[in-house]
């Protein structure tokens, strides 16, 4: 069975469409892979080795008690868990003010070849139950 020679050109046409879409979308997300806001629990990176190079974001909840900060500096430490493993994380800098034990966080930084992690940037989650504060007027 012979081919149409105008249907044989309009599925090369379509064929030229489609690896073009699919190379658009390829470069698009090899653009992106950077962007996307992806955490890695604990848990996740304890079952990975990561080289100290790679940047990554670690998410879970702040340890209570675990806060520990420099006399001197802007330094200090905490521990981020996931209810199954614990990472000790070192940070120099300023906190956010939603930054709080037993809240989520979110840092942004290097495993070390000890185990631990340094972050550069910190990120506090709030909950999704915010609620404004209720002013009452006063009664005249």
């Amino acid at each position: 069975m012979r081919i149409n020679k105008i249907h044989q050109r309009r599925l090369y046409m379509i064929g030229l469409m489609a690896l073009g879409l699919a190379i658009a979308a390829s470069l698009i997300l090899y653009a992106l892979r950077q962007n996307i806001n992806v955490f890695l629990t604990p848990s996740q990176l304890a079952e990975t080795h990561y080289s100290p190079d790679y940047h990554l974001r670690l998410g879970g909840m702040v340890k209570q008690g675990s806060v520990v900060r420099a006399t001197t500096g802007l330094d200090m430490q905490f521990v981020v868990t996931d209810m199954k493993k614990e990472i000790t994380v070192h940070y120099r800098g300023i906190l956010p003010d939603l930054f709080r034990e037993g809240k989520g966080v979110i840092a942004e930084g290097y495993m070390n070849t000890d185990g631990s992690f340094t972050a550069s940037q910190i990120l506090a989650k709030h909950d999704e139950n915010y609620m404004p504060k209720y002013r009452q007027k006063a009664a005249s």
